[in-house]
């Protein structure tokens, strides 16, 4: 089964033998490898990090969530140079045009204010904002460093089950722009069976995410929405945009979306990335004849140049002229079963 064919539940890979030898970590990325192929979709267990990380990331993120808007709003996304900070309800609008009933807080690798990628302008990496909550910055930071590490363990996965020297993304991976999301869905006791954030892809390698509750569903190869709640000691792990066009296709970036639930719900994707100036084009292995090669991209322009088309503020600079999108930006709407599903 691939991909472009129906699946009902997501596969679950234990991912423990990537710390073993050389055939248990080949093993493991083979498993990993067939549940791209099958669903772009997993649960990932044997992932090692100790419960207190989740537990104290919870807490950070109701603290600040709990805080009047005035507040959250002095980290306000737009007050910063580089894509950091708190997300208020209605800034991100995906390409359906849905408004999402959430809030969010986006951080990343915490550079120096002297960092010259920063001093340069890059418009993701640098400092991040952090609020004047005690404690926050703390618990979130621990728990980057580690769903970080755990991240760059699963690239050397990903590496093996693309065929490659299981180091082969190493050099890629010394300050990208992986960023953390803390999110929050509120209690909505109304809430009907509709989105509550749009369908889309991510734009980057591979997503890790912890969630508080259901409502998650993706996309299969038949078009239908399957339920992908959360699996206790587990991560969920979907591919992103970037395998998508290293493998030309053959690892799909699946479509998902967060359906309206009743019960209050926190989700943590850290979306894991390669550097920003890191050229993505398809793998030759994956170049065939009759298989028309996907397109290149720069991975941290594509992701600014997802944001432009998705946060308001960014749409704002762009109309003054601030901000300008990379040359040859990809649509939104070009990954994922939905995009196979139009071009059907």
């Amino acid at each position: 089964m691939s991909a472009r064919s129906g699946f009902e539940q997501l596969p679950v890979v234990d991912v423990s033998g990537l710390r073993g030898d050389l055939p248990a970590r080949q093993a493991t990325a083979d498993s990993l490898g067939r549940a791209v192929r099958e669903a772009g979709f997993l649960y990932l267990s044997g992932h090692g990090m100790p419960e207190p990380l989740f537990a104290d990331l919870r807490e950070a993120a109701t603290a600040f969530f709990a805080l009047p808007l005035d507040q959250k709003m002095q980290t306000w996304i737009g007050l910063s140079r580089n894509h950091r900070g708190y997300v208020p309800e209605g800034e991100e609008v995906f390409y359906g045009g849905s408004i999402d009933r959430k809030e969010a807080f986006d951080l990343s690798l915490d550079l120096p204010p002297d960092d010259p990628d920063y001093l340069a302008g890059n418009p993701l990496l640098g400092p991040n904002q952090w609020p004047a909550l005690p404690g926050f910055k703390e618990a979130v930071s621990r728990y980057y460093e580690a769903v970080f590490e755990l991240g760059r363990l699963l690239m050397r996965g990903f590496a093996l089950a693309l065929g490659e020297d299981e180091d082969f993304f190493d050099p890629m991976i010394t300050k990208p722009p992986s960023q953390l999301r803390l999110i929050h869905y509120p209690w909505q006791p109304d809430a009907s069976d509709a989105p509550g954030i749009g369908a889309h892809t991510d734009y980057e390698c591979f997503t890790l995410l912890h969630a508080t509750a259901p409502g998650l569903e993706v996309m299969n190869g038949e078009g239908r929405w399957i339920d992908a709640p959360p699996l206790p000691g587990a991560f969920i792990v979907n591919t992103g945009d970037m395998l998508e066009l290293l493998s030309n296709g053959e690892f799909v970036a699946t479509s998902h979306r967060v359906r309206r639930v009743r019960e209050e719900r926190y989700s943590f994707p850290l979306f894991f990335n390669l550097d920003f100036h890191t050229r993505i084009a398809p793998l030759p292995r994956f170049v065939r004849a009759g298989v028309e090669p996907r397109p290149t991209v720069i991975a941290g322009e594509h992701l600014h140049a997802q944001n432009c088309q998705s946060f308001s503020y960014l749409k704002a600079r762009m109309a003054e002229g601030s901000v300008t999108l990379p040359e040859g930006a990809l649509d939104q709407s070009f990954f994922g079963q939905e995009a196979r599903q139009r071009a059907r």
